[in-house]
């Protein structure tokens, strides 16, 4: 397993140590020749740390008067600053981040020093498989979650599951109902969100998906891929907006399968959902995933000034969940590879490390795979397309839900397409 703690880079050399200054600055001194500097005496970069020390923490001192820092919870003591575990790189620009991980890291890794005390999540989608894994890494480091799902005593026994594996505090896992599938449900539960998160939400990650059904349509009279997988998320993040505030993160889950959408039969008429004379169950996901990346990169330029970052990604090549059971035939291609895919902890990696990676604070409108960005598809980077769609999928809402909260979007829309 790699030491996800320090590259060759990071390491200090022999003799050399980190230290803190109490307004949240990190120098360096040799032990040796008693040399203090601000930069990294390998990467010639200067760290930061935050100002204010982890959840549970205090500062004390001991008979000496020597500076000492308290656990609480556990009584631990320790003369090292624990700002220290989430020092970050100081950047040039908000982009200025290096690659620190890689296909095999898990989501445990990836949390490695992080305190995600007082922070609140929602997340779609977590009572089994990658979202499962997501919601609890996320426990495992304090973070307040909120699980969207339609099956409710599927939820609760997933809610069981992290605490005993875990030692989350149950009080830290609430549950409420979405179905998807009905953008009435994706209404009420927006409204169940802003009553339980009334101040803020810190991260919502839109995990939940289908894969290979057969054509059938919802009760909005859509596609049901396209609305569960696509629509409905768009949905909810759009009536969630009010509760985005300056460093909250959006995540959206799609796939590197995006890469084979086409739109071709779904704009000659004019309707981003597939119909049934034309519907593939695998172009019907490619499309819906494609969407994704998509409403993540309009959604991020238009939250940019607010300082909401939006990020879309693809958690993993052939991870078997639970999304490939509506199909034998996938179910048995699976099974067949299973040995050779990702575990559930390594797929739930790059969700984990868009939503929570320090680092990564002012990123947004980017694709991620394994951790890092990376390009996107051709017909994800074509504005017009994008506004199109955006301006389709609004439509569809509006004709079955009204136009409150969307209006704005809907007039940029007409601006961005005329």
């Amino acid at each position: 397993m790699q030491n996800i703690d320090s590259d060759s880079e990071d390491e200090l050399p022999p003799g050399w140590e980190e230290k803190s200054t109490e307004d949240g600055n990190v120098y360096f001194v040799n032990s040796c020749s008693k040399k203090v500097q601000w930069t990294h005496p390998r990467t010639g970069r200067k760290k930061v740390i935050p100002k204010e020390l982890p959840f549970g923490w205090t500062k004390t001192v001991d008979e000496s008067g020597k500076i000492m820092y308290l656990q609480q919870e556990t009584g631990n003591k320790t003369y090292v600053d624990p700002r220290l575990a989430f020092a970050t790189e100081e950047k040039r620009h908000v982009n200025d981040f290096r690659q620190r991980f890689d296909a095999s890291t898990t989501a445990f890794q990836v949390l490695h020093g992080v305190d995600l005390s007082g922070k609140y999540a929602l997340i779609t989608g977590c009572n089994a498989g990658i979202g499962y894994e997501t919601a609890k890494s996320l426990a495992r480091h304090n973070c307040n979650i909120l699980m969207a799902n339609r099956n409710m005593e599927a939820t609760q026994k997933a809610i069981d599951d992290i605490v005993r594996e875990t030692n989350a505090s149950e009080d830290n896992l609430k549950s409420t109902y979405l179905d998807l599938a009905s953008l009435e449900s994706v209404k009420k539960c927006a409204s169940t969100v802003k009553t339980i998160f009334s101040d803020h939400l810190d991260i919502l990650i839109l995990n939940a998906a289908v894969f290979g059904l057969p054509y059938t349509e919802t009760r909005d009279k859509l596609e049901t891929t396209f609305q569960v997988n696509y629509l409905g998320h768009l949905y909810l993040t759009l009536l969630l907006e009010p509760l985005f505030k300056k460093g909250t993160r959006v995540v959206f889950v799609s796939s590197e399968s995006h890469r084979f959408a086409t739109l071709k039969n779904v704009f000659t008429l004019q309707n981003i959902a597939m119909t049934k004379d034309t519907y593939s169950s695998m172009m019907a996901y490619n499309n819906s995933k494609l969407y994704m990346v998509i409403i993540a990169k309009i959604l991020s330029e238009e939250w940019k000034n607010k300082g909401i970052n939006v990020n879309s990604l693809h958690p993993g090549n052939m991870v078997y969940t639970n999304l490939c059971k509506s199909w034998w035939l996938y179910r048995l291609i699976f099974f067949m590879i299973r040995p050779f895919t990702k575990s559930l902890q390594q797929a739930a990696a790059t969700t984990v490390y868009v939503a929570t990676a320090n680092e990564l604070s002012g990123v947004t409108g980017l694709y991620f795979n394994n951790c890092f960005y990376c390009a996107d598809s051709e017909l994800a980077r074509d504005k017009d397309i994008a506004w199109e769609i955006f301006g389709f999928s609004l439509k569809i809402i509006a004709e079955r839900m009204g136009t409150d909260v969307i209006q704005k979007y809907i007039d940029k829309c007409k601006v961005m397409t005329s």
